[in-house]
């Protein structure tokens, strides 16, 4: 069965196409700038270099059509005829409190994720746009629904509930829901297996660090409390999203500069994290560049991030009274060894030793590495996410029939044997580079 998942946001469709059978993804790609103008689609196919088409896309309709057309190119393409592709996987930022796990896509589905696109205004609107765009595109095939907040809904109340009114909560479904569950999910899977454990009996904290981030304490295998919130906007320091700041702020500035309510919205989103701290960059690499000849706003900017993800580290190692294991995530948790560093600093008295050497060989997104001490307690993990292989996956099993909520599931990559095929074919290249990442690479006890 071929599949493919579309991450629709407001201005690009990020896609994926896989062969179940085969265990193989054909090809991935993305459209950027879509209702923007200067739109293109940047595509690359098993096998093939990568592809690079300027196209106009006024909208999602016209990109995902874009992507039909170039999957079916006889140059560049990965498959013979669209007819294909058998089903439909899409990422959902916000579930609400309606879905604890994917869902085949209804009419009713579909009216339930428009009433409650408030609580995400960045993001469920282009999500749907693309549901609709998509389902238009491929009419004669079950699309299904994979929702970032359905991994946190085992979070107990005194995780969720805020201190606020609680009519708030009842009447507007105000709340912590988190994010990055598909990403949390799968390395929380990882991770047990690395530790050769039960994947119910394992406490860790996950930190997905990228330009947005997030992290998350993982009690007994379930997302115990986590750093988002209502919004994406809560918890670590991003790279253009503030994180967690006295909510008088907000009106204090309002009442200051006469900024309208969705003007410090906008500032807070996208004009604040490590951007509003350097006012230039958002790509850590380039704050580390800087960082590293002199420049003292880089300079603040490791700092504040770091040490905002290090006082979370703390506070959920207590939340869940210890952990196994210390997993980084995403693309700065995968290639950002200064952000890992600053965020373990002092944290040897929990057990949580990192060791230098390790840490700044592990540069790479196609093998999970260990990066702590010999003798640490707690393990410390760099675990690549695959969330296209969660969404994948869930698509499969609901049409299939074998569907359910994680707790009485289990993922192909749950084995301890199991292989990402292209990340192996890849990860040589990186060993070449990058001197003795080979020895740090994880694998689970035998």
């Amino acid at each position: 069965m071929v599949i493919l998942t579309l991450n629709c946001g407001s201005s690009s469709v990020k896609y994926q196409v896989y062969d179940w059978d085969q265990k193989t993804a054909l090809a991935t790609g993305i459209v950027e700038r879509v209702t923007q103008g200067g739109s293109f689609i940047k595509h690359k196919s098993r096998g093939k270099e990568e592809y690079k088409l300027e196209y106009p896309c006024p909208d999602h309709k016209v990109a995902i059509e874009l992507i039909m057309r170039t999957l079916v190119d006889k140059n560049v393409g990965a498959i013979e005829s669209i007819d294909q592709i058998k089903a439909v996987g899409h990422r959902v930022v916000h579930g609400g409190e309606k879905f604890a796990k994917s869902v085949r896509i209804t009419p009713e589905v579909l009216h339930t994720f428009e009433q409650i696109q408030n609580l995400a205004p960045l993001h469920n609107p282009a999500n749907i746009t693309g549901i609709r765009a998509a389902q238009q595109v491929l009419p004669k095939v079950p699309h299904c629904a994979i929702m970032d907040t359905a991994w946190h809904q085992t979070m107990p109340p005194s995780s969720y509930i805020y201190a606020l009114p609680y009519e708030w909560y009842t009447k507007y479904g105000v709340r912590r829901y988190g994010f990055h569950g598909t990403s949390f999910l799968y390395t929380a899977k990882r991770a047990a297996v690395l530790l050769g454990k039960d994947p119910f009996k394992v406490n860790l904290v996950i930190a997905h660090i990228g330009n947005g981030s997030s992290i998350n304490a993982v009690k007994n295998g379930l997302s115990f409390d986590t750093s988002m919130g209502l919004t994406p906007l809560e918890g670590l320091v991003m790279g253009t999203r503030s994180g967690d700041h006295d909510p008088a702020i907000s009106f204090y500035i309002m009442r200051q500069t006469g900024m309208k309510p969705e003007e410090v919205e906008s500032a807070l989103n996208k004009k604040s994290g490590v951007l509003g701290i350097t006012e230039k960059w958002v790509d850590r690499r380039d704050i580390e560049v800087a960082a590293a000849e002199g420049n003292e706003r880089a300079q603040l900017a490791q700092l504040i991030e770091g040490y905002r993800l290090r006082k979370y580290i703390g506070a959920y190692v207590a939340a869940v009274g210890g952990i196994d294991a210390l997993v980084f995530t995403a693309g700065v948790g995968e290639r950002g060894p200064v952000t890992r560093r600053i965020a373990t600093e002092g944290l040897e008295w929990m057990g949580i030793k990192l060791d230098p050497e390790k840490n700044r060989v592990s540069m790479t997104r196609n093998a999970e590495t260990c990066i702590s001490t010999d003798d640490s307690k707690v393990k410390i993990f760099v675990i690549p996410t695959d969330e296209e292989l969660v969404m994948t996956e869930d698509t499969y099993a609901i049409e299939e029939g074998t569907y359910d909520i994680h707790t009485n599931f289990t993922y192909t990559f749950q084995h301890k044997d199991y292989q990402n095929k292209e990340r192996m074919e890849a990860l040589p290249k990186d060993i070449e580079k990058w001197k003795g990442l080979e020895k740090i690479l994880a694998r689970p006890p035998r």
